[in-house]
């Protein structure tokens, strides 16, 4: 059962989250939704807000949802990978991930999650842009897009912080 804590209560190493443990993020209505496997992202302080970054390719279902949303949130399982071989692997555009990966939507009234995380992040979208391959200041970079599939930034405003009674 996931709880609502103070964001100062929360204490974990967002290198080991986000890198190690990856997320999904997620948004939409219960009716209708998307979310991807995400190991990149950053958390920090923006315009004296507590945020997150995410990074969406332009091919992924997911874009959409989040483009369309006031809401994303981020979603940590801990060191279970099964979710992200689902969410990471197969298009929304071709299967009901969510019951593929046996998840439960549920909703705080803005952001979509999922009932099984150990931690959610839910997020008002701030901002957005696009990576330029002329702002790429360290040309070794670009090897990560091959097909010129350049990121989209959603800078999101870290409106709530659920957490499981199992996550430490």
């Amino acid at each position: 059962m996931l709880k609502e804590i103070a964001i100062e209560n929360l204490k974990f190493n967002p290198f080991e989250v986000i890198g190690e443990e990856w997320m999904l993020i997620a948004a939409g209505k219960i009716e209708k939704h998307n979310m991807m496997t995400a190991s990149w992202g950053g958390m920090g302080v923006l315009w004296g807000k507590n945020v997150a970054t995410v990074y969406i390719r332009p091919t992924r279902y997911t874009l959409e949802f989040v483009e369309n949303e006031d809401f994303f949130s981020l979603c940590f399982f801990g060191k279970n990978k099964k979710i992200h071989e689902v969410c990471g692997s197969k298009s929304g555009r071709d299967i009901d991930k969510t019951k593929a990966a046996n998840l439960t939507p549920a909703t705080d009234g803005n952001g979509l999650y999922f009932e099984e995380a150990e931690l959610v992040f839910i997020c008002k979208k701030v901002y957005f842009d696009d990576l330029k391959i002329a702002n790429f200041l360290d040309k070794s970079v670009e090897k990560f897009y091959p097909i010129k599939d350049y990121h989209k930034v959603f800078i999101g405003e870290i409106v709530k912080v659920l957490k499981s009674e199992s996550r430490e």
